[in-house]
């Protein structure tokens, strides 16, 4: 959703059609190839280390010794010496926000690091100026931080840059928006609108301010997007960008962490798998809307599961909020906040969805088929949605706790008690130790020192996954694996932190007996690296480069 996506966009359908990096059609029917003179980590605890893969149409017909695969090769099989890379199975992003990202709808991007709301006045009206017919301009990528200590009211700004036109900015996390009195209006917001469930209309002197937090954000640029909504670039975005980044940094599956269904994502999505243009398998998270009725809701969400009609997608998961996030205040704490932002009846955060109405949603749609990927930061929002699948679920569902940055104690064990996936997102610097301070301010030293506890769940035999969140943070799943295992004392190794991005990730997706290992019978989804992770100083890691992707047993990407 940044500004740069156009431009990223032009350059990748370039690279996807040169010569050094050809990209490929998924259905494109491969011969037997054999892949050898390589060093093949398998995932497959009985057999971690292979020299070669013979691959026969789209599934892996031997992993071995090279000796024993070329007994196996038949006539016209395609031989490729990989020169003794690495071979890994292809990675799983359980958590990220492929469709959003291209869908090109960002007008202008502004600095999180810029300190004075001022400096965005002449970014503001300059962008709304290049485009003077358009109903409503979209930005992104300041912090709540500069708005809160402007020097004057933050809508005063936006309605000096741009008067007669709504305007709406979504903040860096994508979990507060900044919007002027047209956007206000437009949205059906006044002074004695009540906050929305999950949201905040941030008011001061009984007065606007501009600053929409969480779910009252969302409803407002939900507004914006219907508005303006045009599905072809939605789907062109898929094809001509994302889908080559996947390709590049080696992604094969993938969880669609946000699926707008009543703005008819769901159908762009089909529409990609039906024209056979997807070059990763999808499965969708369709977003549960908190102010949404929920008889109607539920039966309108069991309508649209669908894990059969396509080949690379599949509707099967539902993705909702548990709380916020912490540098709001509205991630959601078992304590106060040790800042007041809001002035509310209580100050531990806020819910989207409450522990009882979360159990019900599990109840009525577990049986449908879905899996739940339950966004969940504070330790009471943890607490709670490990109650409503305790309470909710039964040994049927693979449901996930995604963000996981508090977690208490006593929880840590009822990850593996209760079959509950930690899916945790380490890319992105502010989960870093060294940052970890920087949320002292707000919950204490205690609750700040420990963000992203990996190794605590490892240790109690949680099931972790590691995603990308993209664009919150770098989808480079080898910037995720670098972090993964220096971010002491909160790190795993690297044997796991390469699990989790493919075996436990396959889990989640309902495709591991299919995927996430290099094994016999499995289908062919590898990519090759520039260098052995396993060998080189874990310094380095974040610097690896894939060098091939194989997906279904096609080339899509070759560097």
């Amino acid at each position: 959703m940044k500004l740069l996506i156009l431009l990223c966009s032009i350059v990748c359908a370039t690279k996807a059609c040169s010569p050094k990096e050809t990209a490929t059609t998924a259905s494109q029917q491969s011969t037997q190839v054999l892949y050898y003179n390589a060093k093949v980590y398998t995932v497959n605890s009985a057999m971690p280390w292979a020299e070669a893969l013979l691959i026969e149409g789209n599934s892996i017909a031997y992993v071995g010794t090279e000796k024993e695969a070329r007994k196996r090769v038949k006539p016209g099989a395609k031989f490729v010496n990989l020169k003794g890379k690495l071979v890994l199975p292809g990675l799983h992003d359980v958590h990220m926000h492929p469709m959003e990202v291209g869908s090109g709808a960002t007008d202008f991007e502004l600095s999180e690091t810029e300190v004075n709301a001022e400096n965005f006045l002449q970014i503001v009206r300059s962008a709304a100026q290049k485009k003077p017919r358009k109903k409503w301009i979209i930005g992104f990528g300041h912090a709540l931080g500069t708005l809160l200590e402007a020097r004057r009211n933050p809508i005063e700004i936006l309605d000096e840059a741009v008067p007669n036109r709504p305007v709406v900015i979504m903040e860096h996390t994508s979990h507060s928006m900044w919007v002027n009195s047209e956007a206000l209006r437009m949205a059906g917001i006044h002074l004695n609108t009540p906050n929305p469930q999950g949201g905040i209309i941030v008011k001061e002197g009984g007065k606007f301010t501009g600053i929409l937090i969480d779910n009252a954000g969302d409803l407002v640029y939900q507004k914006a997007l219907e508005d303006l909504r045009n599905p072809a670039d939605e789907y062109d975005g898929m094809v001509t960008y994302v889908l080559p980044e996947l390709a590049k940094h080696g992604i094969t599956s993938v969880c669609d962490a946000r699926t707008y269904w009543k703005r008819g994502q769901h159908k762009v999505w089909r529409n990609l798998a039906a024209d056979g243009k997807l070059t990763a398998r999808f499965n969708l998270g369709l977003w549960a809307y908190p102010t949404a009725e929920d008889t109607e809701q539920l039966k309108a969400l069991k309508e649209l599961f669908d894990d059969r009609s396509y080949e690379f997608l599949k509707i099967n998961q539902i993705k909702l909020y548990v709380d916020g996030i912490t540098h709001n205040t509205t991630a959601a704490l078992h304590t106060n906040y040790l800042e007041d932002y809001f002035k509310l009846p209580t100050n531990n955060g806020l819910n989207y969805f409450t522990q009882d109405r979360l159990e019900h949603y599990i109840k009525n749609l577990e049986s449908a088929g879905f899996d739940f990927h339950i966004h969940a930061i504070g330790n009471r929002g943890i607490h709670e949605a490990l109650n409503a699948v305790e309470k909710g679920a039964t040994s049927k569902g693979r449901h996930r706790i995604t963000h996981v940055e508090m977690v208490d104690k006593r929880d840590l064990p009822r990850f593996k008690q209760l079959n509950i996936t930690a899916d945790a997102q380490v890319a992105g610097d502010f989960t870093q130790p060294q940052h970890w301070h920087e949320n002292a301010y707000l919950v204490g030293t205690t609750l700040a020192k420990n963000l992203v506890p990996i190794k605590s769940l490892h240790e109690a035999g949680a099931r972790v996954t590691l995603s990308s969140d993209w664009n919150v943070s770098t989808m480079n799943p080898f910037i995720g694996l670098h972090n993964a295992v220096t971010r002491s004392p909160q790190n795993i190794s690297l044997e796991s932190a390469v699990k989790a991005y493919t075996f436990h990730a396959a889990y989640v997706m309902r495709q591991e007996n299919m995927l996430g290992s290099l094994e016999k019978g499995k289908l062919a989804d590898f990519i090759v690296l520039d260098r052995n992770i396993f060998e080189v100083a874990a310094s380095t890691i974040k610097q690896t480069k894939v060098i091939l992707t194989v997906f279904n047993g096609n080339e899509i990407y070759k560097r």
